[in-house]
């Protein structure tokens, strides 16, 4: 999910490699997004990295390259007069699963467009485990409640019915594998019966 900058600025990207085969200067997308300096710059252009949406060339100027079509992004305005109100439930581990969390404390306001039919809620992540998903320490992960998942999809997983984490599951012919998405972590596989899927990963809000 971006912000509505991180869209503006690659939607600008593949216009301009589109039109030129190179991709924009610091200073032209600077112009374009009528930012004040570069820095602002360099804090998108690293997000949009950091998501897996372009990535940097080394020791080449102008060299960016989209990996992802901005076409299909959207963006967090937490702004938005067309936002929804989700329960937040808690915390949810992206890392070492931690107690589940089933009660609400508080609400949270979403676009009204990441979300489509079904209930929704929204969970703090604790942990470093799913980052090369850009999914950070901090995040509200927004879920859509669901009881079945499909190979890849990131979802809340209730451990043995007390531990929560956010993983990307698969099953197999026999049991179902939580993998985190981070090379520190290793994947744990359990007995279907230890498994119970609560949601799936639909969006997420970040605060700068």
């Amino acid at each position: 999910m971006l912000t509505k900058k991180q869209a503006e600025l690659l939607s600008y990207i593949k216009k301009f490699i589109k039109e030129n085969s190179v991709s924009p200067s610091y200073d032209e997308m600077k112009i374009q997004l009528k930012l004040k300096s570069k820095s602002g710059i360099h804090r998108l252009i690293s997000g949009l990295e950091e998501r897996e949406f372009i990535r940097k060339l080394p020791n080449r100027a102008r060299a960016i390259e989209l990996l992802r079509n901005p076409n299909e992004t959207y963006y967090s305005d937490i702004n938005n007069d067309k936002s929804l109100e989700v329960p937040l439930f808690g915390n949810i581990a992206a890392g070492t699963p931690i107690e589940a969390i089933s009660t609400s404390n508080s609400i949270v306001k979403i676009p009204s467009d990441m979300i489509g039919k079904g209930e929704h809620f929204a969970l703090e992540v604790t942990g470093d485990s799913m980052i090369n998903k850009g999914i950070n320490d901090k995040d509200l992960a927004i879920i859509r409640k669901s009881k079945l998942a499909n190979n890849g999809e990131i979802v809340v997983a209730l451990v043995d019915n007390q531990e929560a984490t956010l993983k990307i599951f698969k099953k197999t012919a026999t049991n179902i594998v939580l993998t985190p998405a981070n090379d520190s972590y290793a994947s744990k596989s359990y007995s279907s019966n230890r498994i119970e899927v609560q949601g799936i990963l639909v969006g997420l809000i970040r605060k700068y």
